[in-house]
């Protein structure tokens, strides 16, 4: 059926355990002719069957799909997205009228190695991570009208930034199914412009909705500083809480275009918001004390494990300037969702922030990817957002 790709002696020990990833280092020996993205069968030194999986050239070199010796077609394609759907519904993302954006699928989570759908209306926004996946992406699109149903009028492909450049596939971002003008998505009843075409990730981060909503608890009487503000996806949420001002914070113009835009469509002539495009350290060193919640959430410092320590420096750095700045008796939401920084390593650099401003402080939420970023038991590496929101004395 497939071609196979072969063990060293003992390396079947993770898959055993049902870890999805084999690692270049594991491979014996494999047939001849195997391409990148190619489905393949992984066997053990023995001669044991033991998974199957997309091959792809690099550390990582096959993402398993499935544990059992089955085709991989539209039968599978639509099971695993059923059990996807059927989760979202299951905890009350999906099909819920007040709000219709949540991530759908979220790769290993729901054991779809490689793959990322994210819903905003009607819309559908799927990304690939894997060559493998690539090479699917009309297989599944086929499998998601079939599962989802009319709620889903669109598919908008979008890998052009997440596939490796070496595989040197030409694609494209464009729809594969039908198509919209219509980028407005609802999230807890707040209305967003989702930049689709070029924006960040899939055009919005679904990640902080609920983050976002513990925020607005927190917003009321409050002057607000929203950090690396992208689509200023807190400063709705603050502005619905009753925040006294909001000012809204990126190095983007593109950004800070996205966020007046999201501000108009909730609150249209809302004087409490204002937005500056400036570099966050710069904007932070001059502003002392004006302040009393204050969101850092920036890009990830490390995309790679040899980034690691210049990362928590970034992050320690970044969080003596939050410190030394926000008012006394104020809220800080801090974040890091860089994958290869722990939740100790995290933590540890906020605490010697805190340390080195000279600030009491106190952990009144420790904060997480919401439910429909699930995590795979035997995939810890899927947790990768972690936050705090501390108490600044």
């Amino acid at each position: 059926m497939y071609k196979s790709i072969y063990l060293k002696k003992g390396k079947e020990e993770s898959l055993k355990r049902f870890h999805p990833w084999i690692f270049s280092g594991a491979i014996h020996h494999m047939d001849d002719g195997i391409n990148e993205g190619e489905i393949v069968r992984v066997i053990t030194v023995s001669g044991d069957f033991i998974a199957v999986g997309h091959y792809q050239i690099g550390s990582i070199a096959v993402r398993v799909l499935s544990f059992k010796d089955i085709e991989i077609n539209h039968e599978f394609w639509c099971s695993r997205l059923k059990s996807a759907f059927e989760t979202r519904k299951g905890i009350s993302i999906a099909d819920n009228p007040s709000n219709n954006t949540y991530r759908l699928v979220y790769g290993e989570g729901d054991n779809l190695p490689g793959l990322i759908i994210d819903c905003y209306g009607e819309t559908a926004v799927m990304q690939a991570h894997s060559v493998g996946m690539h090479l699917s992406r009309n297989e599944v699109s086929k499998a998601l009208i079939e599962v989802i149903g009319d709620r889903i009028k669109n598919i908008y492909y979008k890998s052009e930034t997440t596939l490796p450049f070496k595989a040197d596939l030409g694609q494209e971002n464009g729809f594969i199914y039908g198509s919209t003008d219509n980028d407005i998505a609802v999230e807890n009843g707040l209305k967003f412009h989702v930049d689709w075409l070029r924006g960040q990730k899939t055009g919005f981060f679904v990640d902080q909705r609920e983050n976002r909503s513990l925020l607005e608890k927190y917003a009321k009487g409050r002057s607000v500083l929203n950090m690396f503000c992208y689509t200023g996806g807190f400063s709705v949420y603050a502005m619905r809480g009753e925040a006294k001002l909001v000012h809204s914070v990126d190095s983007s113009a593109k950004a800070i275009e996205l966020t007046n835009n999201n501000i108009e469509l909730n609150f249209p002539g809302d004087t409490r918001h204002e937005a500056f495009c400036e570099d966050a350290f710069k904007y932070l060193e001059n502003n002392d004390d004006k302040y009393d919640l204050i969101i850092l959430d920036p890009p990830a410092f490390a995309k790679h494990r040899a980034a690691l320590h210049n990362a928590l420096k970034g992050y320690t750095r970044l969080n003596v300037k939050g410190f030394q700045k926000i008012k006394h008796g104020g809220i800080l939401f801090t974040f890091s969702c860089s994958q290869v920084v722990t939740k100790d390593n995290f933590r540890n650099a906020v605490f010697t922030a805190a340390a080195q401003a000279g600030r009491k402080v106190r952990i009144l939420h420790q904060l997480h990817q919401p439910a429909d970023h699930p995590i795979n038991i035997y995939h810890p590496e899927g947790e990768y957002l972690k936050g705090l929101v501390l108490y600044v004395e």
